[in-house]
């Protein structure tokens, strides 16, 4: 295997996927990330706290977009030839997602060039690119007919690269999250039509040495987080309480745990519910089924305009993480989950702290993405971790 891993990652976000590499044994070059909260999260997680990027002295260490940098430092990305062996990650899917409007003329599937400019100007051995289901899907009938997939599939294939591409469930990889995401591999040469494989051969043995089975409950992510273990005031918000920890109840709680040595969880933060919100989620979970959404009938009994509502099941994978904290009801307390609880789900380590808004309102949820958006946006760091091994492996 050749000692060069360094990558490069692309609409970063918090760092989830470049959590999952680096703990993989990737080296990190540059990250490119617009939103200020979330840069802040991946500065101080994999910047300042892990030292994990190699940052060039020509790139300014902030936020930036794409399209800027694309412009502005064209000649230094041309010099990265041959020293980057990976670029990852997936441009924003709001536009192609089957649980949004999927809008074609939304202005971020426009990054789709965006991303095949970079990897042109770059040229890495190696391509990792993650979307959400509806990136296969052709938009509505009055859509042009046009398969994000396919386009950007065609692109890197007239780049030169051979590229494959699977919808894989993140809850077959240990994540308590039933969370299917489009991925997609190239290589300039050949190596990615081994990648879906290795990661498969590779998936039992490196569950096993974390203590993991391949499927997990809600409960056996974020049980060690009831507030019925206790409160406090929470540390970043004042007039806000925190929950407390119990002591880990399952091995995934353990994993998650094992390097934090926060006395109070990050993010931890109650919701402040008023009593007749706390009395209708109360009442909803003792009479809704379980990890649906409320049916019509049920909404409208209790006046709520809000379509997506489920309650947990907690002997159930927990369905997609959003970026909206009140899409789901927690499984046995009447709130809505924790940005904390969010991250459990999506495997990030209960030392990594998120920065920024807990939410954002209005106009300003177009312009901002908070830790909840943070958090739902990401790719799971445990999955990514798996992945950078069966990166290394056709390196």
């Amino acid at each position: 295997m050749a000692s060069n891993l360094k990558y490069i990652d692309l609409y970063a976000g918090c760092g989830g996927l470049s959590w999952g590499l680096m703990r993989a044994g990737w080296k990190g070059v540059f990250a490119i990330e617009k939103d200020a909260f979330a840069f802040s999260t991946l500065q101080f997680n994999l910047i300042n706290r892990k030292k994990h990027f190699q940052w060039p002295a020509w790139f300014p260490i902030k936020a930036h977009d794409i399209n800027e940098v694309l412009s502005k430092y064209r000649d230094h990305l041309s010099n990265l030839d041959a020293k980057v062996a990976l670029i990852v990650g997936g441009p924003p899917c709001q536009g192609f997602s089957v649980n949004g409007r999927r809008n074609e003329k939304d202005k971020r599937n426009r990054l789709v060039a965006s991303y095949v400019s970079f990897i042109e100007q770059v040229r890495p051995k190696l391509l990792f690119f993650e979307n959400v289901r509806g990136f296969t899907m052709e938009f509505a009938k009055n859509g042009s007919g046009t398969v994000y997939s396919h386009k950007v599939t065609s692109r890197l294939e007239k780049l030169g690269y051979k590229v494959h591409a699977e919808i894989v469930n993140f809850a077959d990889y240990g994540i308590p999250q039933r969370r299917r995401r489009f991925i997609l591999v190239g290589s300039l040469g050949s190596g990615a039509e081994k990648f879906f494989d290795i990661l498969n051969e590779k998936r039992s043995s490196f569950l096993q040495q974390r203590g993991l089975g391949t499927r997990g409950t809600v409960s056996e992510a974020i049980s060690d987080l009831e507030r019925k273990n206790g409160e406090t005031e929470c540390p970043d918000s004042a007039g806000f309480c925190s929950g407390v920890y119990a002591p880990p109840k399952t091995p995934y709680q353990a994993l998650l745990r094992s390097d934090c040595v926060l006395k109070i969880p990050d993010s931890h933060r109650f919701p402040k519910h008023r009593p007749e919100i706390v009395d209708r989620f109360d009442q909803i979970l003792k009479r809704a089924p379980r990890n649906k959404q409320l049916s019509g009938e049920l909404r409208s009994e209790y006046e709520l305009k809000k379509r997506s509502i489920t309650p947990l099941d907690h002997d159930l994978v927990c369905p997609t993480i959003t970026s909206l904290p009140d899409d789901y009801i927690h499984y046995s307390e009447p709130r809505v989950l924790t940005p904390r609880e969010c991250a459990r789900i999506q495997s990030f380590p209960d030392d990594f702290q998120f920065l920024g808004k807990y939410t954002s309102g209005g106009d300003r949820r177009a312009r901002e993405v908070p830790r909840y958006t943070q958090i739902g946006n990401a790719i799971p760091p445990l999955f990514a971790e798996l992945a950078g091994l069966a990166l290394k492996e056709i390196h």
